[in-house]
């Protein structure tokens, strides 16, 4: 009887709509899973950075070292002397701070052989888009303490055009590799960001992360639930229009 019913259930099915429904409710979840990734990866990279708070700083060298073992270098305090370049200013556009919009200030610094690219801070912007903000690049050798930022690409939806450049150069995201052939000198793949406590440089707003684990965790419950809550609706719809064919018949 039971066997027979859901046959009959089967055969009054919309197909395309069943298909539709089990796509929309496997990409919910997959976007669930995913978020509880991201808190994971969050939660792991948190305990890390306790961990190094309690270690001294590196040199460069050393950060190299590291690197060319394949060993992970995000967040590691580091100590660099060099001379930065006082032309080289790459300012990265729309960086926000308590509501207004601003500048993040880049300059390359020579250390030795090497060339890395340094986060000095958040300046304002102004209303007029085609006014940059007045900077003063540091000039002369400084010691200079901060943390291994790897650069995460974002989505671009147009590429950056640097046919015509002048300095300070603003740019809507850290290319390092096109940085390089601008500057013409290859630049480290990662950038220093300066630790709050610098001197020089300018307001040091950044945090190291953005998102914490428990806002991931409550995204990946929303999207969990909006896949139980999809999947409950489209059954009920289903069934409903099972029982009206039924009726009519």
């Amino acid at each position: 009887m039971v066997q027979a019913s859901f046959s009959k259930i089967l055969k009054h099915l919309y197909w395309p709509l069943v298909v539709f429904t089990l796509l929309v409710f496997l990409a919910l979840i997959k976007l669930g899973f995913w978020q509880s990734a991201r808190a994971d990866e969050k939660q792991l990279r948190i305990e890390r950075m306790t961990e190094l708070k309690t270690q001294g700083t590196i040199s460069l060298k050393q950060v190299l070292d590291l690197a060319a073992r394949q060993e992970e270098i995000n967040d590691l305090p580091v100590v660099i002397t060099g001379s930065f370049d006082q032309e080289k200013v790459f300012l990265l556009d729309n960086q926000p701070n308590n509501g207004q919009l601003g500048y993040r200030v880049l300059q390359v610094l020579k250390a030795g052989s090497h060339s890395v690219l340094v986060n000095l801070g958040w300046v304002l912007g102004s209303v007029d888009r085609q006014q940059l903000p007045t900077i003063l690049p540091i000039t002369g050798e400084h010691s200079i303490s901060g943390h291994i930022r790897k650069v995460d690409l974002g989505i671009m939806l147009l590429a950056q055009d640097f046919t015509n450049v002048s300095w300070p150069l603003r740019v809507q995201q850290i290319e390092l590799d096109k940085f390089s052939t601008l500057i013409d000198q290859p630049l480290l793949p990662f950038v220093v960001y300066l630790d709050k406590d610098e001197e020089i440089g300018y307001h040091k707003n950044w945090q190291p992360i953005v998102m914490l684990p428990e806002k991931h965790r409550a995204y990946a419950f929303q999207w969990f639930s909006l896949a139980i809550a999809w999947l409950a609706l489209m059954v009920w719809a289903l069934v409903k229009s099972y029982k009206n064919k039924e009726n009519k018949a």
